[in-house]
């Protein structure tokens, strides 16, 4: 009886041992890959799926984004220009078979191909080029990589340029080209606002000289904005200076005009009391005119 009852016992703990090496658990995002004897024999679906024993090996497989830091390279542009640049990838397993069977170690073998990638693609742009068309250099580097992946079966779904790293020289001489760039428009609009200031004061000129006044009228509120500052000194316009002595050479003229037009009308009030009456009125019996009439 005790040997029939260590005889169940053995083959309840046999069993329990058999049970959990079969018993597999393949995760939402997740695919297993069975072998039987060493030979593929099918795709396992996220779960609870069984294997045998000593037998089936269950290898999974993750289909989630794997993001994958591509380290800093060393390159020299095609302009002869040596930097530091290191980028980004994203890629996703979507066939577990292929990254199983077609190559050992996919994220090492991804790893590799995208540092030669982006030294080859980086290396045939210039410095402007990897700077400012860094979109491009990203999508060459992605179809690149999806190609050389795609028996693999990876996609790459992205890769981005990080960072970029100059020589302090190249810096330098990179802000001096920036600083004469704004120089150069800081220029051309001072001449533009030049041109345009020389323009309106054209048109302001013509209106000046169809109206007089306002010439005077502009030099009057000159004065008013200079004295806004309680200013001890007062400034007279050249213009102003000399009308104001015109004015004065006209008040004198006229005063001048009527003092002589005075000076004839007495002179020929006098001129008329000396003529003497006719003959001709005094037999007639006339009245001679009495001085002063």
């Amino acid at each position: 009886m005790s040997a029939l009852v260590i005889v169940i016992i053995v083959v309840v703990v046999v069993a329990v041992i058999g049970l959990a090496l079969s018993v597999r658990i393949v995760k939402q995002y997740e695919q297993g890959v069975l072998f039987r004897l060493g030979r593929v024999v099918g795709v396992r679906q996220p779960g609870l799926t069984f294997i045998v024993p000593l037998i089936d090996v269950l290898r999974r497989v993750s289909l989630r984004i794997i993001t994958m830091p591509i380290q800093s390279q060393g390159i020299i542009t095609r302009d002869n220009v040596s930097v530091d640049v290191s980028a980004v990838a994203y890629y996703r397993v979507v066939d577990p078979v292929k990254s199983v069977v077609a190559i050992e170690n996919v994220a090492a073998a991804i790893d590799q191909i995208a540092q030669t990638t982006l030294r080859k693609v980086v290396g045939q742009h210039t410095l402007d080029e990897t700077l400012s068309e860094t979109d491009r250099i990203n999508v060459s580097i992605r179809e690149i990589l999806d190609r050389q992946t795609a028996e693999w079966g990876v996609v790459v779904t992205l890769v981005e340029l990080k960072d970029i790293q100059l020589p302090e020289s190249m810096k330098r001489a990179m802000a001096r080209q920036a600083e004469a760039e704004r120089e150069k428009r800081a220029k051309i609009i001072a001449a533009e606002g030049e041109s345009l200031a020389a323009d309106a004061l054209g048109v302001a000129s013509d209106v000046m000289m169809a109206h007089p006044l306002a010439l005077q009228l502009r030099n009057l509120q000159s004065l008013v904005e200079l004295g806004v500052d309680k200013n001890t000194t007062v400034v007279f316009p050249a213009p102003l200076m000399s009308t104001i002595g015109e004015l004065g050479e006209f008040l004198a003229r006229e005063k001048a005009g009527a003092t002589s037009a005075a000076t004839a009308a007495t002179a020929a009030t006098a001129a008329t009391a000396a003529i003497p009456p006719s003959p001709d009125a005094a037999a007639n019996g006339s009245p001679v005119p009495a001085a002063g009439q």
